[in-house]
């Protein structure tokens, strides 16, 4: 018989309540080959998925019985009626099998049902027929065990409930929790869409290496390993751009884009895992003007496609997506939230003296542009939940942008910020070889002076500008937080397939091993 699945248990079930459970399974198994069948076969071929079922025979009338075949295939999720009635769930949804000894004989299923648990997987050939309930159903003439699950899902009703197992075990919430396939699938589906709309747009898609013999294209802390063979340290990427920037200047493409997997040696918190995806490209003969009207026409065909509608509900905010977007300064926006205009403040000690009347702490050897970034970051930032493009940052901190055409403190840079997150962050490419190796030069000076986070130095990446660069605007976006925002999910971990966790003591892996049959 099949075991109680918790039914009456308000409490995670005890190591040993689970252990038992899953040697009663073993026993099913060794049941089942003494029956001679095979507890995973190799092939099964299903003519129908539940959803296409369900939208084929929507009008079947609740007591019809058709000839109709269909074979279906997915897992058992509930018993009822010992196993007279079976819910399989597929990829695309559920449809209840029937099983009943007048048209499942004995050895076409009927005699190894008892063996069935909640959790199997299984195939099942039938006809089509409405309950008299009204519940679709597959009346079979043939089941087929497909795997035997030796290991018992969370009880129906309160499921796998804590954060940290779902994560771990994303098998085991894929399965039980829909809320969680759902923003999954939304997530794939986004990536998807992005690229058909870029491919669309006559962007060439591309891949660059993820192994960098110099950790650049982003002020971040890089994870560092060793390549044997060479007997060299390699940085694992923290961002495609230089070398996409080389292929413009290579004339591979006029366009070119790079959904890449990147990784930064820093924090996890609900928007940052080390692990993580963005899309960066790359456009000849444009600006950051252009990457704004781009950004905004990407994401808000992504709300249309995915969610129907550019007004989107995220958390406690309603947030509209549709373009044009807001656009200002970053000046402008610190002013309007403290009052302080920096750019009337154009020395750094007057900068430093504006932020410590704010009440907000920078390095005494910051910058006019690094503490205009930590004002903006301390009071403007989280309150920008409307799509803007902060615009004009300083170019302190923006040593791969050109300098900005009217005022030589800024750059022409912008960050996108929605929900109070950066989104996306943009420029007009800096292509003046004997500039960009005075910001790197800059740049070793700070991380000389301890800033683990400047850049490097990069000759190869000059030589390539003395090649010629031509005016390019690029533009990076995170797709885990777009992903959220899209998704309504609260966490960056519940849009990656498989986040970042700190591993597990050996102790905590026992019970996964089970018994040994």
């Amino acid at each position: 018989m099949n075991e109680p699945m918790n039914a009456a248990a308000a409490m995670p079930p005890t190591a040993d309540t689970l252990n038992h459970v899953m040697q009663h399974r073993v026993e099913k198994r060794q049941a089942l080959e003494a029956m001679g069948l095979n507890p995973y076969p190799y092939r099964f071929e299903p003519t129908h998925n539940a959803q296409a079922l369900h939208q084929q025979y929507a009008a079947l009338e609740a007591g019809t019985e058709t000839q109709d075949a269909a074979r279906v295939a997915g897992r058992v999720m509930a018993l009822r009626n010992s196993g007279l009635f079976l819910d399989v769930m597929d990829a695309t949804g559920k449809l209840q099998v029937f099983c009943h000894k007048e048209s499942l004989a004995p050895e076409a299923g009927l005699d190894w049902l008892k063996l069935v648990d909640i959790g199997d997987i299984i195939g099942a050939e039938g006809t089509i027929r409405r309950t008299p309930r009204g519940e679709l159903s597959l009346r079979a003439t043939q089941l087929t065990l497909l795997s035997k699950n030796m290991a018992p899902l969370p009880e129906k009703y309160h499921g796998l409930t804590d954060m940290e197992a779902r994560y771990r075990q994303r098998y085991v919430d894929l399965i039980m929790n829909e809320e969680s396939r759902n923003t999954l699938r939304l997530r794939c589906t986004m990536v998807s869409q992005l690229r058909q709309a870029l491919l669309q747009r006559g962007f060439m898609e591309v891949e660059t290496p993820m192994l960098h013999p110099i950790a650049g294209g982003a002020a971040a802390r890089p994870f560092v390993t060793h390549h044997n063979s060479l007997d060299a340290n390699f940085y694992l990427r923290i961002a495609p751009e230089l070398y996409l920037k080389r292929l413009i200047v290579g004339g591979l493409s006029d366009k070119i884009f790079e959904i890449n997997r990147c990784f930064r040696n820093e924090g996890i918190d609900t928007r940052h895992n080390p692990e993580f995806t963005s899309i960066e490209l790359y456009q000849a003969y444009a600006d950051y003007n252009d990457m704004m009207q781009l950004t905004e026409e990407l994401v808000e065909a992504l709300a249309l496609t995915l969610l129907g509608s550019t007004t989107i509900t995220y958390q406690q905010h309603t947030i509209e997506l549709k373009a044009p977007w807001r656009r200002a300064t970053m000046a402008e926006l610190v002013q309007e939230a403290t009052g302080v205009d920096f750019m009337a403040l154009p020395s750094v000690e007057a900068a430093h003296q504006a932020a410590a009347t704010l009440g907000i702490s920078v390095k005494p050897s910051a910058k006019w542009g690094e503490v205009l970034e930590a004002v903006f970051g301390e009071t403007v930032e989280k309150t920008l939940i409307q799509p803007t493009h902060v615009t004009d940052l300083p170019k302190d901190i923006s040593p791969l942008a050109k300098v900005h055409r009217n005022n030589p403190l800024l750059a022409e840079r912008f960050e996108t910020y929605v929900n109070g997150w950066e989104l996306a962050n943009a420029f007009s490419e800096l292509s003046d070889p004997a500039d960009q190796r005075l910001r790197f030069e800059e740049q070793v000076a700070q991380r000389e002076g301890g800033d683990g986070e400047a850049h490097c130095m990069d000759e190869d990446y000059i030589n390539a500008l003395n090649y010629g660069l031509p005016p390019t605007g690029g533009m990076g976006m995170g797709l885990d937080r777009l992903a959220m925002l899209l998704g309504n999910a609260a966490s960056i971990r519940d849009v990656i397939l498989f986040p970042t966790l700190r591993p597990l003591a050996p102790k905590a892996s026992k019970l996964a091993e089970g018994p040994t049959p």
